[in-house]
């Protein structure tokens, strides 16, 4: 009994830690706004710069520093490739907040997990159940009747979910902590953005102290919910953890509809409806499926 009194304050916890970390991520959209002076390629220097010296207070304070001298070549090439799909993924996003596109944002991480599931088939051979292929199927719809109706495809919705589909499906070859993987990567894009820095300083001067603390703060946007979903993804089963991951792309809409009024064309509004379909589906099978696989070790 006293067992599960733990476990069950063990999920609980974790699953207020998942919410902030959603939360967290589904209210970004307000900074990159906020900073929207700031030409999007510069945000995106500045938040490589800032999260090196948090990260490494973070594997400092965590004793993590022996996972990062263990990591062998192979990861290291594979983590090169991931920082390469984050850069992408960063900055198409930093791109779009500003742009006033924040619903086509949020699309792209609507659409993420079944892009997640689409990967590991084609290129993990993970079987696919008959449901999830339907859900696949309707979001896949969606995105072609928009496609049909406007003769444009959703470019910047599938840039993001399929550059942080391939950063997932790249980071489960690698068996690396989430801080050391995202200290690493970081590492290997500062090289780049430190010359960008000297240059920006060399041609137009350095920013004044307000605007760069200001900019500063990207690095605690993007470390900051970072620990709170690993807290999390260690006290939730990875069930629960998805119903939670839509809470950020949720609250991306909402702030783009009725804080920033961005104009959503009404075809927009039936592809998401395809999408939420596919996302329902696709999280009831989910759902079901681990409680018969429960059931069965049950019985077992």
């Amino acid at each position: 009994m006293a067992g599960s009194a733990t476990a069950l304050a063990s999920e609980r916890q974790g699953l207020m830690y998942a919410v902030a970390a959603y939360g967290f991520w589904g209210l970004a959209p307000m900074y990159f706004v906020w900073i929207n002076y700031v030409p999007p390629l510069e945000v995106l220097m500045h938040r490589v710069l800032w999260s090196v010296p948090l990260l490494t207070l973070l594997i400092t304070i965590s004793k993590q520093w022996a996972g990062v001298w263990g990591l062998g070549r192979r990861e290291v090439a594979f983590l090169l490739v991931t920082a390469l799909c984050l850069s992408i993924n960063w900055g198409t996003f930093i791109w779009a907040i500003q742009a006033q596109r924040i619903a086509d944002a949020s699309l792209g991480y609507f659409i993420n997990p079944l892009i997640n599931v689409m990967l590991g088939r084609l290129f993990l051979g993970e079987r696919m159940r008959p449901l999830q292929w339907l859900a696949i199927g309707l979001a896949f719809l969606g995105v072609n009747i928009e496609l049909w109706t406007l003769g444009s495809v959703p470019w910047l919705g599938l840039t993001l979910a399929f550059s942080f589909g391939f950063y997932g499906l790249l980071r489960k070859q690698v068996s690396v902590p989430a801080a050391i993987g995202l200290w690493v990567e970081t590492m290997l894009m500062l090289p780049i953005a430190g010359l960008f820095f000297v240059w920006l300083v060399n041609s137009d001067g350095l920013r004044p102290g307000v605007e760069i603390a200001q900019l500063a703060l990207g690095g605690v946007i993007s470390v900051v919910p970072l620990v709170l979903f690993a807290a999390a993804a260690l006290r939730l089963p990875l069930t629960a953890l998805g119903f939670v991951q839509y809470l950020a792309p949720s609250c991306a809409l909402m702030l783009a509809v009725f804080l920033y009024h961005e104009p959503v064309a009404d075809i927009r509004w039936l592809t998401f409806s395809f999408i939420w379909l596919a996302l329902i589906i696709f999280s009831l099978e989910n759902l079901f499926n681990m409680r018969q696989r429960r059931q069965a070790l049950e019985e077992r």
